[in-house]
């Protein structure tokens, strides 16, 4: 994959700023005018010279490479760390990449010489091993966790690529983010990942999308444990996979200090919404990226000219392209304009694949939403496919059109609110210019975005009209004092979020079968809670410990020393000799279950909620808490989940039961 970039991307080399650069080779042996350099395997078609030196002195001089023997005329030319073929000038210490040309791979070669063409002399040269175990990209574990986190097998591309295929997720947690870090188990300290779009925002929803993800500044992944889909607020692990120890992966781009210079094309369509269009010729075909601050149900449109010497839209062989907001999904579709018209039936500005003999050439490769500019990314062949399409020409200029407007109910378009106006030409095949400006750009990221001790606060939840009302636990309820303390969904917008002016993450505690009830307790009584909140740790999402403080966040574990000074423990936490803390209320998972079909939005009570649901406990034994408030116990306090936060609510500690 690296070999592919180096072939398409000119670079330039500079300060780098780590020391691995693939599999060591050797070292060029000088045989004439100073050639030194430390070889390195970069992938199967890559090398990276360290500190190449030559004296330039040579009147004929390339790099060659060989398949057998010993350097001589009879190997092949590589291009130079530019991707030219002239003469070696001089070098003085430089860090260089190299790309074997054609379907050349280290496997088929011997050596590498600086080779005069004109003496058939070699300058010095590296020797190739048998069998080089040369980096390549590996595939690890899939993501499989809850809110519906899931993937193909995760590719560790290079030391700081990830391609994660198939990707889900339900996009219902208010601050999850991908996130890496060290240990065992993810937790809060670690670093930011951004998204495939280079976003830090909240993960969207996604629905088995293939993303590629890359790890900000030289933080590379052999400085990690866990790469994991984790929800910074609530200290929650939504699922995650394992970094192995001993991958032989290939060294980043960025780390090598190639910075790659951009082949894209752009031009700006319409500078009052931002509109352009971006291009880039890959092979037989091309890839185009339209770009424009849109409205919720606006389309945009690009294409080829009915006409082959004027911009005329009928006859217009374009794409359109939208985004479902809400769902967040994206439509490219090939489009004929017959007429100036709607489409009806197979006539106006239809689908072609609504036409008989036509068809959808156009794939849509990703669809995102930044800085609120939308941005839709498709692919198409340069060859016309059927009769409706129009051939785009790499070799001399063609005019194109343009338009936006809005979608109609059927998902197709209306008349349109923007065009062009006039001829407007473009060569699709020219030399690479970017002619926008960074519109939508995300800004560039140099160093890693390290979590913070101090967790963020969630944003307030939107205040209900029409909060549940659930029932308190009165003082003199149960008589034996016994709660039974289980997990259960938050309860849609009249819950938790409700309830407690906090946004929850999707459970909660449920105190004798109610949703975070308030419990009246008096002092001086023993109070007994059987904790079937899971004791998995391996299993974060479903480990919640319980127990009781004034904090009324929760989430203990992951609390620094300085935050543990401001808060106090009145039960379910233990000291260790070593001067840690454990968890001493912990039993097996019992979760009450949401029937899919009736979420929690269709109830106007939580009693007609509360009948929807499933009582679901795993084998095992429950965990105990026994309390008995004293005169040193604060008037309300809170019982929570030692690992997470917002889980739980409030106890409030009488003196009397009559107060």
């Amino acid at each position: 994959m690296i070999a592919t970039l180096c072939l398409i991307l000119a670079s330039v080399v500079t300060t780098l700023a780590n020391d691995y650069y693939g599999t060591f080779v050797g070292d060029f042996k000088n045989r004439f005018h100073g050639v030194k350099g430390e070889v390195f395997a970069v992938d199967s078609r890559t090398l990276f010279i360290r500190g190449f030196s030559y004296d330039g002195q040579g009147p004929d001089a390339f790099f060659y490479a060989g398949e057998n023997g010993q350097p001589s005329g009879n190997g092949f030319l590589i291009a130079d760390e530019k991707g030219s073929t002239d003469i070696l000038g001089a070098y003085r210490k430089k860090d260089i990449v190299l790309t074997l040309p054609g379907g050349k791979t280290l496997r088929d070669i011997r050596w590498i010489s600086v080779w005069c063409n004109a003496f058939d002399v070699n300058f010095g040269e590296i020797t190739i091993p048998n069998r080089l175990n040369y980096p390549r990209p590996q595939k690890i574990h899939n993501f499989d966790g809850i809110h519906d986190v899931g993937s193909d097998k995760v590719v560790v591309v290079d030391a700081q690529t990830f391609l994660i295929p198939n990707f889900t997720y339900d996009g219902q947690a208010p601050d999850a983010h991908f996130w890496v870090g060290e240990g065992s188990r993810p937790g809060p300290e670690g670093h930011y990942v951004a998204d495939e779009n280079g976003s830090n925002e909240p993960l969207r929803k996604y629905s088995e999308k293939t993303l590629v993800i890359v790890l900000p500044g030289d933080l590379t992944v052999f400085d990690i444990d866990f790469l994991s889909v984790w929800c910074v607020a609530f200290y929650v692990d939504f699922g995650h996979v394992r970094i192995p120890r001993d991958l032989n992966v290939p060294p980043s781009l960025r780390m090598l200090g190639i910075e790659p210079q951009s082949k894209l094309n752009c031009e700006v369509l319409d500078e009052k919404i931002g509109f352009e269009v971006r291009w880039a010729i890959a092979g037989k075909s091309i890839v185009t990226q339209l770009v424009a601050r849109l409205n919720d149900g606006q389309y945009m449109a690009f294409g080829l000219s009915g006409e082959s010497d004027r911009s005329r839209m009928v006859g217009g062989d374009v794409t359109v392209t939208w985004m479902d907001h809400e769902s967040g999904k994206g439509y490219a579709d090939d489009y004929y304009l017959d007429s100036k018209s709607q489409c009806a039936g197979k006539r106006g500005a239809c689908p072609d694949k609504k036409i008989k003999r036509g068809t959808n050439n156009v794939r849509l490769l990703n669809s995102a939403v930044i800085n609120d500019f939308t941005m839709l990314t498709f692919r198409q062949p340069l060859q016309a496919k059927d009769r409706y399409d129009v051939q785009i020409y790499t070799n001399e200029s063609q005019p194109v059109i343009w338009a936006v407007g809005p979608v109609n109910s059927e998902g197709e378009v209306s008349y349109h609110q923007k065009r062009l106006r006039g001829n407007l030409f473009f060569d699709f095949g020219r030399i690479p210019q970017w002619n926008c400006p960074i519109a939508g750009k995300p800004a560039p990221q140099t160093k890693a975005k390290k979590k913070q001790k101090q967790a963020p606060t969630p944003a307030p939840a939107p205040q209900s009209d029409d909060p549940w009302f659930i029932p308190a636990i009165q003082c003199y309820e149960p008589e034996d004092g016994v709660f039974f303390a289980q997990i259960g969904p938050t309860g849609g917008d009249n819950g938790y979020s409700a309830i407690t002016g906090h946004v929850g993450w999707g459970i909660s505690w449920y105190i004798n079968g109610l949703l975070i009830p308030e419990i009246y307790v008096v002092r001086g009584k023993t109070y007994t809670f059987v904790v079937e909140g899971g004791d998995n740790k391996e299993f974060a999402a479903g480990y919640h410990p319980f127990y009781i403080t004034d904090d009324p966040e929760g989430g203990y574990e992951f609390k620094s020393a300085q935050e543990r000074r401001k808060v106090r423990v009145l039960a379910g936490v233990e000291q260790t000799r070593f001067g840690g803390t454990v968890p001493s209320a912990t039993g097996r998972l019992c979760e009450w279950k949401e029937d899919p079909r009736q979420p929690a939005n269709f109830f106007s009570s939580f009693g007609a909620y509360q009948r929807s649901l499933s009582l679901n406990c795993q084998e095992g034994q429950p965990g105990i808490l026994q309390w008995t408030p004293d005169r040193n116990t604060p008037d309300t306090v809170y019982y929570q989940c030692y690992t997470h936060r917002f889980l739980g609510w409030k106890i409030r500690v009488l003196d009397r039961c009559d107060q």
